[in-house]
């Protein structure tokens, strides 16, 4: 009995258990990606046209950008009170508009309803700081495969939630804004206590590869099945009880991820995590030096850009590389004895650590802000408006397009880290090339949209959704490579930013003027005839609704060019960056 004790004390306090219970708070932390389908019920209650529709998805997108008091509590306060106020965030926000929009209390007006989508939305940074910041610190020597499935649970957390409500399949869409509001708000509370940092376990263990590949099974299995599901019910009328046995098996596979940590601590050769240590002192030791050795690294580096002749990135790239590190090999020697000529700028250069506003004078930076900006600003307005997108090409069912975006998303993060750290590794070349591709792809996603075609919604949401995704793997990612992790909390805070400012420009400066404009001149055409009582008129513009593909035809095509000119962008960077590259990862080749 004792001993069933012990272990279940060490179940609770495994770090495995911490991260599962992470994951199922990521999976409903992605409230974002729901506005596609919310957005038609508030504008329906509300008599919003596009443009107010518009201004509360830019409130909506800042909600989820503005993370720094989030991340400020976190390290002020125990991480169960951050989510505590991330839940209570949530619940009021978007719970005061669900009592708006069903006339249980007086409506407001816009900017106080920017103010409680900003306040519902701004708690899924309480929950993405929390469970990335335990996890972080629980596997130390493991961040790359954490961040990755617990960004995209955050991915696949729209298509989850729209699961769900599929299930309730209740005749009021405004209950779908009820259950944003309270759901999220439960789970969170549900696990407070389980999300936190644990002490007393291995950084590295031999279980952590297998645990790791079996975890991420489980996610692209949820991601295939969630996708087949949406499909076959797009297709398929199916009876209620068919959706409540599609969801029992949705809930069945996320929950299955917690037989890691039973196995771990009920298992035969399980051991407590009380018995459990550090790493010992020799890999300790390692670690500083080899900290030491990269300190080193980047002075030569800094010296290697101002001895470098000008004529060596003409030469052919074996060439280059081969003469770049016979001189890196005299610098060093030069170090060794003291006579290296360390004469330091002002400021960092290429690879070193930068802060905020040593990067914000850089041109790498604002080349990798604005390219992130015109990618994954055009990417979030399709988030925002696929439920207009959708009606106006003549689909009934928003949901599924909501939930499509949301698994490509969630592909997108994974693929897109995958493949750029190919790049990275095995060729040696920047890995903006790899936001390159995504942009391109996402180019021709738009022009599909635009279009209108038969199906085109299917296969631009999934090029969008893929490009999109890429875009929040490979950043991080670029920005730490170019301009360091010493600062890397502030800098990523300021590449945020460009998804709301994306947002503001392309949804609230373009397409919503565009949407209105085709839907009054459509208003116009159809109406004539009640043009005279200018009351009905009135009442007309405040809902104007637009049907065809010209709806976003012009928008989507501004979309795509820009799309187009974040690829140039991406590729001067690559070619401004290749000698980085060439110098971090050229010397592990073989």
């Amino acid at each position: 009995m004792c001993r069933f004790k012990s272990r279940l004390a060490g179940f609770f306090n495994n770090r495995w258990l911490v991260f599962v219970g992470a994951m199922w708070v990521q999976s409903c932390a992605g409230i974002g990606y729901l506005f596609g389908s919310l957005s038609p019920v508030i504008k329906h209650a509300m008599g919003y046209n596009q443009r107010q529709i518009a201004t509360l998805g830019i409130a909506k997108d800042l909600g989820d950008s503005v993370g720094f008091l989030a991340a400020t509590l976190c390290e002020i306060l125990p991480l169960w009170a951050a989510l505590f106020i991330g839940a209570v965030q949530n619940f009021v926000g978007y719970g005061w508009v669900w009592l708006i929009i069903t006339g249980r209390t007086s409506a407001l007006p816009l900017w106080a309803m920017c103010v409680l989508i900003f306040v519902g939305n701004n708690g899924e940074t309480y929950f993405n700081t929390a469970a990335l910041v335990s996890c972080v610190q629980n596997f130390p020597k493991s961040r790359g495969p954490v961040v990755g499935i617990l960004k995209g649970f955050a991915g696949l957390s729209g298509a989850i939630l729209t699961q769900i409500y599929t299930m309730i399949h209740s005749p009021d869409h405004a209950s779908m804004v009820f259950m944003v509001a309270v759901g999220p708000s439960m789970v969170v509370i549900a696990l407070m206590f389980i999300v936190r940092p644990v002490a007393g376990h291995k950084q590295v263990c031999q279980s952590d590869n297998s645990s790791f590949m079996f975890i991420y099974s489980v996610c692209v299995l949820l991601a295939a099945y969630l996708m087949s599901v949406m499909l076959l019910q797009d297709i398929v009328d199916f009876s209620r009880n068919v959706y409540i046995l599609f969801t029992v098996v949705l809930f069945v596979l996320l929950v299955t991820p917690v037989a890691v940590p039973l196995i771990l601590t009920f298992g035969s050769h399980s051991h407590s995590s009380e018995q459990e240590h550090l790493l010992p002192e020799i890999i300790k030791d390692q670690t500083v030096k080899s900290m030491n050795s990269t300190e080193q690294h980047e002075v030569i580096f800094s010296e290697l850009e101002d001895e470098k002749p000008k004529d060596v990135d003409l030469l052919p790239a074996t060439e280059r590389l081969k003469r770049i590190q016979q001189l890196q090999a005299k610098l060093f020697q030069a170090a060794a004895v003291g006579a290296v000529r360390v004469k330091r700028r002002r400021g960092p250069h290429r690879g070193e650590n930068f802060t905020l506003s040593q990067a914000l004078i850089k041109a790498d930076f604002w080349l990798l802000f604005i390219s992130l900006l015109l990618g994954s600003g055009s990417g979030l307005t399709v988030i925002d408006n696929l439920g207009q997108m959708s009606q106006s090409l003549g689909y009934d069912e928003t949901h599924i397009f909501v939930s499509m975006i949301s698994i490509w998303n969630f592909l997108g993060r994974v693929g897109g880290g995958y493949f750029s750290e190919i790049i990275v590794s095995d060729h040696a070349y920047p890995r903006p090339v790899a936001m390159a591709v995504a942009q391109s792809v996402m180019a021709v996603g738009h022009f599909f949209i635009g279009m209108g075609w038969p199906g085109a919604m299917y296969i631009g949401t999934l090029l969008i959704g893929l490009g999109y995704g890429a875009h929040w793997a490979i950043v991080p990612a670029a920005a730490s490579e170019l301009f360091g992790l010493k600062n890397f909390g502030a800098l990523y805070n300021f590449l945020t930013v460009a998804n709301p400012a994306g947002s503001l420009i392309f949804s609230g400066l373009i397409a919503s003027h565009i949407y209105d404009y085709e839907a009054d001149r459509q208003s116009h055409n159809h109406q004539n005839h009640k043009s005279a009582t200018g009351r009905s008129s009135r009442l007309a513009e405040k809902a104007l609704k637009c049907e065809g593909a010209v709806c976003f035809f012009l928008s989507s095509m501004i979309m795509s060019g820009l799309c187009i000119l974040a690829v140039i962008l991406s590729l001067i960077l690559v070619h401004r960056t290749k000698i980085v590259y060439s110098n971090l990862y050229g010397k592990t080749r073989t």
